[in-house]
């Protein structure tokens, strides 16, 4: 009786720790309510091997939620299986999972027969080589050489042309405008060859051919040579050897100076307005053979000119030259931007005033362009003080037709060759007098 009572005493003070002991064997061994809810699940999927779910596959391509709806009934439905998950592993890599669902996506896109209207394929957005066709190559070529700047500049170049005190010549005009035009689009073509990794990051450029690729830069270089060669060759043997050094030294200065110093200093804006000064002396030479002080104030009315063009235009552009990596005013210097394009915007009065001073048009002159110079004047004030988008606009937009007015009110009133021969038998006659009352 003792020894039962011994063991119940004993047996009855162990149950709380054999009961602990059994709690860590349950641990140990995996025994948890997770574990049971998992057994459970793999029961249930075993069982039930129906289980499925419904799917459409979604379309590649983005089209309008009307369509969409349109579409919805007739778009079929896949099932697909729900493959029984192993209790060793629990869950998939991302290996196995990517590999899985690339299978389903194939498969849905097999079974589904509706295709959406406007729906790309994935072969259309993969990258493709541009073939150049024959009948786009002009337009191309066109946009190589920046075909509306090289109007600018034959127009330039032939009001310098006309500007010149000498009687008109017809084949020396031609020979003369259509070499500043081929030496404007060598110029033009080579400044893209070079900056094409800086225009693929502006909005402004990014679609010119050689950064779309649309030509080859071999193509770029024989284009610009088979330009600049004839072009020089045309301005030196056919009109004279000055017009054609003028011309070999603006295709220099723009190319090996000017495209270098946009990526450098802001010098770039008055080297670039130097370029644009030239055409306009390179006419007055072609007619005269000679540098003389009208070619310079040509020469310099251009000059001015550019500074409110182009600064208006770059104001604009900001951060696309930024993006681009150009140093341009606009950017680094704001304030020094705005001041250049007024103060220039007032030279364009005192050139005008000086045109009759260097007997190269009559008084009348400066009186007919004072509105306009007194307009572009005022707009360039509004640049200056307000210093936004709109009034860059309107100066930029004014800059494209005051010069050729300015240009054309210069033409009409321009001092003939007559006139001057008359005025020079006066003053040959005056000298004569005085000359002839002083002898005895």
């Amino acid at each position: 009786g003792l020894f039962v009572w011994h063991v119940r005493n004993t047996g009855i003070r162990q149950i709380p720790y054999r009961f602990v002991h059994l709690c860590h064997i349950a641990n140990d061994r995996l025994i948890t309510f997770q574990y049971f809810n998992f057994l459970k699940r793999m029961y249930v999927t075993q069982c039930n091997k129906d289980l499925s779910q419904r799917a459409k596959p979604k379309s590649d391509s983005i089209v309008s939620p009307l369509h969409e709806l349109q579409q919805w009934d007739q778009g079929k439905k896949v099932a697909h299986k729900i493959s029984p998950v192993s209790p060793v592993h629990q869950l998939w890599s991302e290996t196995s999972s990517r590999n899985e669902l690339r299978e389903m996506k194939s498969a849905a896109e097999t079974e589904d027969s509706v295709i959406p209207v406007g729906a790309e394929s994935k072969e259309d957005r993969q990258w493709k080589e541009m073939k150049l066709r024959l009948d786009d190559l002009p337009g191309v070529l066109a946009r190589l050489s920046k075909i509306k700047l090289t109007a600018l500049v034959v127009s330039t170049a032939s009001a310098g042309f006309a500007m010149a005190p000498v009687p008109f010549e017809l084949p020396c005009f031609l020979l003369a405008s259509l070499g500043t035009g081929l030496a404007s689009c060598a110029a033009n073509s080579i400044n893209q060859f070079f900056e094409v990794p800086f225009d693929s990051n502006m909005n402004r450029t990014k679609n010119r051919p050689l950064v779309r690729g649309q030509i080859s830069p071999l193509l770029a270089v024989c284009f610009a040579a088979s330009c600049g060669v004839p072009g020089i060759a045309l301005l030196t043997l056919g009109v004279n050897p000055l017009t054609g050094a003028l011309g070999a030294f603006n295709i220099f200065l723009y190319t090996c100076c000017y495209t270098p110093l946009k990526r450098m200093s802001i010098a770039n804006t008055w080297v670039g307005a130097v370029v644009g000064a030239i055409p306009p002396i390179m006419g007055w030479t072609a007619a005269t053979g000679s540098l003389d002080a009208g070619a310079l104030l040509l020469g310099g009315i251009l000059y001015s000119w550019q500074f409110p063009h182009f600064n208006a235009l770059s104001w604009g552009l900001r951060e696309d030259y930024s993006r681009g990596g150009y140093c341009m005013m606009s950017v680094t210097h704001p304030g020094l931007c705005r001041r250049v394009a007024l103060r220039h915007c007032l030279a364009l009065i005192g050139l005008s005033t000086v045109a009759p001073v260097l007997d190269i048009t009559t008084w009348t002159f400066p009186v007919i362009s004072l509105p306009i110079n007194l307009y572009i004047s005022y707009l360039g004030f509004r640049f200056y003080r307000d210093a936004d988008r709109s009034s860059s606009r309107k100066l930029f937009f004014c800059s494209l037709w005051h010069l050729p007015m300015l240009l054309l009110v210069m033409f009409t009133c321009k001092k003939s060759a007559l006139e001057k021969e008359d005025k020079g038998d006066l003053l040959g006659r005056s000298r004569e007098r005085a000359t002839e009352i002083r002898l005895p």
